[in-house]
């Protein structure tokens, strides 16, 4: 029987309410807790299985993705709204590194041959994507230089990379930046598998020793568009892992008895988790308003995918903490869930450049 569909006031439309409905509903069959611990051990680390159900049945790889590239032509909304679940169950698939980060790189290079030859199949969820960027210090630069379509260097800290069929590099050539599709398995190549404070995020590092690549055209301002996007698309994720561990919370404390009492009734614990449910809507509403600005191509995209960024992340490692501390110290233990959600906030903080960065972006806006 399918599960009651939430609608979201304000936010879902009727199609997005029924799109929120069936991935819960694939989650509920595919994507519990001790699927998600068995990925997080698996070689390579995600739920392949999960991942072929959202993008066969519900077709959720293809959302952002024109039709005439093989995708059904909705927008970064529906992706949003996919994210949010995800971000509930901290599921290992590859939708926003993928589906979304280096979909949304190929989109952007406005470039139609390398669209129709690396889209239709991500659209289809038959080919995983990884979008190579970083350096070691962060996502300001990209870790890769390109001479003559050739790439030398090392892109850090990138999502799915240890099970991708493509790789789109974000390099630097002199003065400019470019934007390569390379196989994984081109001479040169190294994907490294990373250690993570958050095991439910697989990140790689990935080397190249003057890999050929065939180049797709960029323009001048991909990084900051794709700076945008990120932001956008990992609140989506944050607000929904902050609304899990808040349900989390309230289960808890609802049925933890203390001094002949469920510790829900205690006026303190009652205040500090209708604080968390406050952060955790307000944060909803940003990351929704963001995302529908990156969609209208509105001008205060840029300052409201910021505006996202920083709240989101505070909201969510604020969330966090409290849920460890009204679960009494067993949430940071390895059987709960609750230091997984612990241990994601934290980590989707620094991805994509710490949120303080993102100050000066708002600074602008107020007129600072």
């Amino acid at each position: 029987m399918s599960s009651p569909v939430i609608t979201s006031p304000g936010i879902d439309t009727e199609d997005q309410a029924d799109l929120r409905g069936a991935v819960r509903d694939v989650l509920r069959r595919h994507g519990d807790s001790a699927a998600l611990r068995s990925a997080m051990a698996a070689t390579p680390r995600y739920d392949r299985t999960l991942w072929s159900a959202l993008a066969e049945q519900i077709g959720v790889a293809a959302l952002a993705i024109p039709e005439r590239f093989g995708g059904v032509d909705a927008s970064l909304m529906e992706s949003h709204v996919v994210l949010e679940e995800l971000g509930r169950t901290l599921s290992p698939v590859p939708m926003l590194g993928s589906a979304v980060l280096s979909a949304q790189a190929v989109l952007l290079s406005r470039d139609d041959e390398a669209c129709q030859r690396v889209l239709p199949a991500i659209a289809a969820g038959e080919s995983i994507a990884a979008l190579c960027w970083a350096d070691a210090a962060g996502w300001d630069d990209p870790g890769v230089r390109a001479d003559g379509g050739l790439l030398t260097g090392t892109a850090h800290y990138v999502l799915d990379a240890e099970y991708a069929d493509v790789l789109i590099v974000v390099a630097r050539s002199g003065g400019h930046v470019t934007l390569h599709e390379v196989s994984p398995d081109a001479d040169g190549v190294v994907v490294t598998a990373l250690p993570t404070m958050d095991p439910t995020r697989p990140l790689s590092s990935v080397s190249f020793d003057e890999t050929p690549s065939q180049t797709i055209a960029a323009p001048a301002d991909l990084l900051a568009r794709l700076r945008t996007v990120a932001a956008v698309a990992l609140s989506a994720e944050q607000v929904g892992a902050a609304r899990a561990v808040l349900d989390q919370t309230v289960d808890h404390t609802s049925s933890r008895r203390q001094f002949g009492r469920v510790i829900g009734s205690f006026q303190a614990l009652k205040h500090r988790m209708a604080d968390m449910y406050a952060f955790t809507e307000t944060a909803r509403s940003i990351s929704y308003a963001a995302a529908g600005a990156l969609v209208a191509d509105d001008p205060d995209a840029v300052e409201l995918a910021a505006a996202a960024r920083v709240y989101c992340s505070q909201m969510s490692a604020s969330v966090a903490g409290e849920a460890v501390q009204l679960h009494g110290g067993i949430g940071i233990t390895w059987e709960h869930d609750v230091q997984l959600y612990f241990k994601r906030t934290h980590g989707a903080a620094q991805l994509f450049g710490q949120p303080s960065a993102s100050m000066d972006s708002l600074a602008h806006a107020a007129g600072l």
